[in-house]
């Protein structure tokens, strides 16, 4: 038996071969439908921490499973073949590299189609504080979460695998919320604007709603009523406008207003630092827009 330190013989053609304890490890994963393992879950199915190690190791080796962080792994099922595969998925692996987390912001909006932009740092929600890495040459950048915002994920499908990104809904909110991890103001602009031509807009404010932040109110309001015009019922209007005390301000956009930008919109209490024709630049039909 090979040491740890050594790696695992193989037959030499490259093919997904397995021994007893890479069976029972890799078929019992089958079994259960995972997208995904830990090494106390491969602990668990085999019994035994020391066979659990040395059966993870070599199923890494031979491509059945494939490093996300240290102790989380991706399960490349039976299904995809007999040859030594890689999942090139980087928004799968991201998500299983944590026990708890979800794919969010700017890396969801892609995702979900809200905007043509394929974003170069992949953004996971934690429930705990976690050091940024790169996986498959991505940055990827851990947002720790307070309980309450910790909601709002779904299952996401890659090649017959699932993990956790969050709905659109709370893609869109998240997004508002944090417009420095969507790609900033323009971009956040054309991710509401594309995102309200499929979601309901009573589903939208009821997310909004459990974040309990003013300010938040205050943006996705302004942005629905400049990107998406007509898109707000009067019910979701009044839900949303009367959670906004009448002298409550907060800011969008630049620290410093300019000369140009949309100035103070009564209608959200809210001073927006940006110029309209910048913000709708990259919505169709919306780019020449009036100005408040």
């Amino acid at each position: 038996m090979p040491s740890m330190a050594q790696a695992p013989h193989t037959d030499g053609d490259g093919l997904r071969t397995l021994g007893p304890d890479e069976a029972r490890l890799a078929l019992g994963l089958a079994a259960m439908h995972a997208s995904a393992a830990t090494l106390e879950l491969a602990e668990e199915i085999l019994g035994d921490r020391r066979k659990a190690k040395n059966a993870v190791r070599r199923l890494v080796f031979k491509g059945w499973l494939q490093r996300a962080s240290r102790g989380h792994y991706a399960f490349l099922p039976p299904d995809w073949g007999a040859e030594k595969v890689e999942d090139y998925d980087v928004l799968l692996l991201a998500a299983w590299s944590v026990d708890s987390g979800y794919i969010g912001w700017w890396s969801a909006a892609s995702r979900h189609g809200f905007t043509t932009q394929v974003p170069h740092v992949v953004y996971v929600a934690t429930e705990r504080r976690m050091d940024p890495r790169e996986i498959q040459g991505n940055p990827v950048q851990y947002i720790r979460l307070p309980p309450r915002k910790f909601f709002g994920w779904q299952d996401t499908f890659s090649s017959g695998r699932s993990f956790r990104m969050s709905s659109p809904e709370k893609t869109v909110v998240d997004c508002v919320e944090r417009p420095d991890l969507c790609g900033g103001p323009t971009e956040l602009a054309r991710i509401v604007g594309s995102a309200a031509a499929s979601l309901l807009p009573e589903a939208l404010i009821e997310t909004a709603i459990r974040f309990g932040t003013i300010s938040l109110y205050q943006r996705l309001g302004y942005l629905l009523d400049a990107a998406a015009p007509g898109y707000l019922s009067h019910s979701a209007r009044a839900s949303l406008r009367g959670l906004i005390p009448r002298s409550a301000r907060s800011v969008f956009g630049r620290l410093q207003r300019g000369e140009h930008d949309v100035g103070y919109v009564a209608e959200w209490g809210l001073l927006v630092h940006a110029e309209e024709s910048d913000l709708l630049s990259e919505i169709p039909g919306r780019g020449s827009g009036n100005r408040w």
